[in-house]
């Protein structure tokens, strides 16, 4: 009697009761891999996270402050030249940008008599611009 015979019998096994009983076996389906997904390139994520673009503005009245607004909001700096104002009308454009730029945890700087330069979170601005010129600097 075989090894494995002899436990079987200690147990109270018997080889006759593993031969009668018929085991089936279902296939089981494999997962299917999806091979159609979308592929996204990192470079061009990138290059779109660093494109920042600088708008001009030029403003004649009080409701134009809706567009520089919205080009702030969209990650967008801009350069707003008030010469073609009246004073008081570009003080209250100031204000309202100066809270736009205070939302969007931004910046805003004079860099000319009545030039601003308004940047949003994430821009670096070096350097400083004089504000006092004179005739002899621009010949």
């Amino acid at each position: 009697m075989a090894l494995g015979a002899k436990f079987g019998k200690f147990f109270g096994i018997s080889e006759d009761q593993f031969d009668d009983e018929n085991y089936q076996y279902e296939d089981q389906e494999s997962p299917q891999v999806d091979t159609n997904k979308k592929v996204v390139s990192l470079d061009g994520k990138r290059r779109a996270m660093s494109e920042k673009k600088i708008a001009l503005f030029e403003p004649r009245v009080y409701s134009d402050v809706k567009a520089i607004a919205t080009r702030l909001l969209s990650d967008q700096a801009a350069v707003v030249n008030f010469q073609r104002m009246e004073e008081q009308q570009s003080k209250r454009i100031v204000d309202f940008l100066t809270g736009t730029i205070f939302a969007i945890n931004g910046e805003i700087q004079r860099i000319g008599d009545q030039i601003f330069l308004c940047t949003p979170a994430g821009f670096v601005v070096e350097g400083n611009v004089t504000t006092e010129f004179t005739d002899s600097d621009f010949n």
